[in-house]
């Protein structure tokens, strides 16, 4: 499995983000209030956000910095990366500039892990920090032995559990002609696959095995450990089980986003996964001897005869 070591990183100077202060001006100008503009920072990383835009303003009484959001005419952050705190300051109605907008597909920044100056300056400069905030949150004391690695450990397997975000399943499509007189066409499957995916709404493991059938096209057929690493491009991400089902048998018929690139080899598909959430064993319900199905189906293999034998093939 590739394993990946994270998004992309930009450490920013304190010279880029004066630069960036000229950007944020000239976003305010743009704003229908304009200039003069009453600012203000959200704590804390909005406060060099200010500072820096107030470093550039053209004329005295152009730019004022304010203690409370409803005394001000924009809100000014240093970042905009899940837009969650844009989002706590919408019920004031004001415009929400920021330094850095993770937020957008064209911005230089979207996908990358930004550590600004005054993170640097106190060593908060990588994921590990929210592992150590969150050890505290729940009551640890993250000085103990036991935890000094911890939230180094936590963001080395994450680049493991999450490395589906970083492949294409398309890396892994390789066909090949069966070679046989009688071409392939019959059902091909791969039963109890195993897999480990994280449900997106806890952040907790779920796992167990998945079946996976194709019917070949013209005699092609797929590499055979294609179709376990297939699931687990799409397994090592934030998911749900059903979208995960439907997904990989998706990608078997027809690509990904609507792109016709497999109908070549491919009459039909079909995934069918058995599974068991922490989410549900550990905590809320507890039922810890509960399973879940789901099945996704396309193709000749919609059709009841073989339908019918794929799940026969299952349980047999």
């Amino acid at each position: 499995m590739s394993i990946s070591a994270g998004p992309p990183r930009v450490e920013l100077s304190w010279g880029e983000v004066y630069g960036l202060g000229n950007w944020g001006r000239a976003q305010i100008g743009r704003l229908p209030g304009g200039f003069p503009a009453r600012l203000y920072p959200v704590p804390r990383g909005g406060i060099h956000a200010a500072q820096a835009i107030l470093a550039h303003q053209q004329a005295e009484g152009e730019i004022e910095i304010v203690p409370y959001p409803s005394r001000a005419t924009v809100i000014v952050d240093d970042l905009i990366d899940s837009g969650a705190t844009r989002e706590k300051f919408a019920k004031y109605d004001k415009p929400f500039v920021a330094l850095v907008d993770k937020s957008s597909k064209g911005s230089p920044f979207y996908g990358k892990w930004v550590v600004f100056p005054w993170e640097a300056a106190i060593g908060e400069t990588g994921p590990e920090d929210a592992i150590t905030r969150l050890l505290e949150y729940i009551g640890e004391d993250v000085t103990r032995p036991g935890l000094l690695e911890t939230p180094k450990r936590v963001i080395k397997s994450y680049s493991e559990l999450f490395a589906g975000y970083h492949q294409d399943p398309k890396q892994f499509v390789k066909v090949f002609e069966d070679g046989g007189k009688r071409k392939c066409n019959e059902i091909v499957l791969l039963k109890n696959c195993e897999f480990v995916s994280s449900c997106e709404h806890h952040m907790l493991p779920f796992f167990g095995k998945a079946h996976i059938a194709y019917v070949p096209k013209d005699g092609k057929v797929l590499g055979l450990s294609k179709l376990a690493r297939i699931l687990d491009c799409f397994a090592r991400r934030l998911q749900v089980q059903e979208r995960l089902t439907y997904q990989v048998a998706d990608f078997l018929y027809r690509g990904i986003e609507g792109e016709n690139e497999l109908d070549s080899f491919s009459e039909g598909s079909a995934c069918v996964i058995e599974a068991t959430h922490m989410c549900v064993c550990g905590r809320g319900v507890n039922k810890q001897h509960s399973t879940m199905v789901t099945s996704a189906l396309n193709g000749v293999l919609w059709d009841a005869e073989p339908r019918a034998e794929l799940f026969n093939l299952i349980r047999g």
